[in-house]
């Protein structure tokens, strides 16, 4: 049985291999962390939307204490006014979420949300204005 010998090109062109093997393993890796990370990202609504966002919040504070046929008017008016206007949808759906809770409150149902829910609404809310410079600030509800 005759071997050949490992010549030093063999060598060469192994680690060629390897290392070519190596860079393509990389980019690999780091598209699929790009990509895991755009997936799980918040969605960014526009400035436009985040300054409707924090108009409605204002106003279901005030709504949330007020007779239950004003706060009734001003839902379905403003819930259609965020369904034409707001280009974002899920930055919509906690706004929604939100004017929902104003009219509970008003009726006093038990299904009125806590200062706790109040906050971590208004945190995933925020998550979806970071990058249009407005703050979205929920203040509990019927106070």
């Amino acid at each position: 049985m005759s071997t050949t010998p490992t010549t030093p090109n063999h060598k060469r062109n192994r680690l060629v291999v390897g290392a070519v093997a190596a860079v393509i393993a990389v980019a690999l890796a780091a598209g699929a962390a790009y990509w895991w990370q755009d997936r799980n990202e918040l969605s960014q609504a526009s400035a436009e939307d985040c300054r409707l966002a924090q108009r409605i919040i204002t106003e279901a504070g005030a709504i949330s204490t007020g007779p239950v046929p004003d706060a009734e008017k001003w839902w379905r008016k403003t819930g259609d006014e965020r369904r034409a206007q707001m280009k974002d949808g899920y930055l919509g759906a906690k706004i929604s979420q939100y004017e929902g809770w104003a009219l509970e409150t008003a009726r006093k149902s038990p299904e009125a949300p806590s200062t706790k829910d109040v906050k971590n609404l208004q945190e995933d809310a925020q998550g979806h204005c970071s990058d249009s410079g407005v703050t979205l600030s929920m203040p509990p509800l019927g106070s």
